[in-house]
């Protein structure tokens, strides 16, 4: 019976069979008892009709071998193909996105020699749910879904790295001066959890101002968690700053299975040229080594990797003239690291897996209280282009609906309000949230909010979706719009 660990390994499209190939040649030439399970993934899959890009039997891999080892994939052109890593990410519960981004001067060229930071991206929710809908001839809607359950475990990850690694700051972004709501969620956790590590600083930053100051003073930041827009657009910001994004490892971390790639893309541009840099796969490899109990193993690469670097042996994005020694190219680069395993960086700090980096994480959620919930009223969005578009038109007639007091409070056009007393000046869409309330804020019943669809309906009204308006333990769970 093999003593090895098997890996499910795939090695994607574009440059990524290059990468890959030269990745595992190292990791076997350093000695890691590792059996590759190979599955086909990208963009061959998905010409066969398979929207996931990813064959039934590379999932039964998944489940067996628990570890993914996979090059950057490319989806096709045009609609109905699912984006492979988010299919895999959720499918699996992959919640936590780690992204490294250390900075490597002078022999990666870069403007912030001291940046070492970690960004920690919530990894299942916010927009790449990728739950769309065309509502009306103008407007589109996408869904930004965010947990109380899913933000505590990804902050909670976040200063479980920042202990375990010897971290002395966690920084939250979001962008709750606007989305007071679901960024608002995002921040009150971070606070809440924060005070559970008193050893550990903690601040909140906007995400715009934010992700200026990384590209402005990336040497500030130590761990930074984020939901997951902005982590994928900061993680590349800071990749690119500290150096190049060619050179970031990725790791997506779950309660079983984990996922292991470079941050970077299939580039086909520059595919079978052999000059791909294969450093951001063979970073995020060495995150593998750690997680699945290989620590020696991985400082022994990660060592050989910087003196490589130091030693001016680059690929072309990363050649400096005047500082390069040579401009390699991926199987050459590759080479280069192998003929220096168990060399160690003399001007870089030598990297150092502790047995303590290999053990998992335990991230326990707070129990919660069921909190009483009550309907109050319910927002209609109706698609409506008549009359020139007038919000008096639709509001008079809208106010001939009354469902047992369940009646017409106001009416928005792309989120600022226009009826009554809007103004003149705003301009309109064809989309029109209609929000309907009682006099004297009581709960309403699903049975009025029923009956006043049918009203809505017979007023001659095409009603394209609703939303309840509740509040939980007297807490409104709903935004006000802008003017009301």
């Amino acid at each position: 019976m093999s003593s090895k660990r098997k890996i499910t390994v795939a090695y994607g499209d574009g440059i990524g069979p290059e990468i890959m190939d030269a990745t595992l040649r190292i990791l076997d030439a350093a000695g890691a008892q590792l059996e590759y399970d190979v599955i086909e993934i990208g963009e061959k899959v998905y010409l066969k009709g398979i929207s996931s890009g990813m064959e039934p039997k590379a999932i039964d891999s998944l489940r067996e071998t628990k570890v993914f080892l996979k090059s950057p994939i490319t989806t096709p052109q045009g609609g109905g193909f699912k984006s492979l890593n988010v299919t895999t990410r959720k499918s699996f519960g992959l919640y936590a996105n780690v992204r490294p981004c250390k900075a490597y001067s002078p022999f990666v060229k870069t403007h912030f020699p001291k940046t070492d930071l970690v960004i920690i991206r919530e990894n299942e929710e916010d927009l790449y749910a990728g739950i769309e809908h065309r509502q009306t001839q103008e407007v589109y809607q996408t869904l930004k879904l965010i947990s109380e359950p899913g933000s505590e475990k990804i902050i909670r990850y976040a200063f479980e790295y920042a202990k375990k690694y010897g971290r002395k700051k966690v920084t939250c972004m979001t962008k709750d001066n606007i989305m007071k709501l679901a960024d608002g969620l995002f921040h009150k956790k971070f606070n809440e959890v924060a005070k559970e590590y008193p050893e550990i600083e903690a601040d909140h930053k906007i995400i715009d101002i934010g992700t200026a100051l990384i590209a402005d003073r990336p040497e500030t930041f130590d761990v930074i968690v984020t939901l997951n827009l902005y982590g994928d657009i900061i993680s590349d910001v800071a990749a690119q700053v500290t150096g190049s994004v060619g050179l970031g490892g990725s790791a997506n971390v779950g309660e079983e299975v984990a996922m292991f790639e470079a941050i970077h893309g299939s580039a086909p541009d520059i595919s079978g040229m052999g000059i791909a840099n294969p450093s951001g796969l063979l970073n995020g490899a060495v995150m593998m080594l750690v997680h699945i109990g290989m620590p020696e193993i991985a400082e022994k690469i990660s060592n050989a990797w910087m003196k490589t670097l130091e030693d001016g042996i680059h690929t072309g994005d990363i050649y400096q003239e005047g500082l390069s020694a040579k401009r390699a190219t991926t199987k050459e680069f590759a080479d280069a690291v192998i003929e220096r395993l168990g060399q160690l960086p003399s001007s870089m700090k030598p990297a150092v897996f502790g047995e303590e980096a290999t053990q998992p994480m335990q991230i326990k959620l707070t129990p919660k209280t069921k909190a009483k919930k009550e309907l109050v009223g319910v927002d209609v969005f109706i698609d409506w282009d008549e009359d020139n578009r007038d919000p008096n038109v639709i509001g008079e007639r809208l106010r001939k609906a009354n469902a047992d007091g369940l009646q017409l409070h106001l009416i928005t056009n792309r989120g600022v309000k226009v009826f009554p007393e809007g103004l003149r000046e705003t301009f309109c869409t064809d989309h029109w949230r209609c929000r309907f309330k009682t006099d004297d804020q009581r709960a309403i019943s699903h049975e009025q909010v029923l009956d006043l669809l049918k009203q809505i309906k017979d007023l001659g009204f095409d009603f394209i979706k609703t939303e309840h308006l509740c509040v939980f333990d007297g807490v409104r769970g709903y935004s006000l719009a802008q003017g009301e």
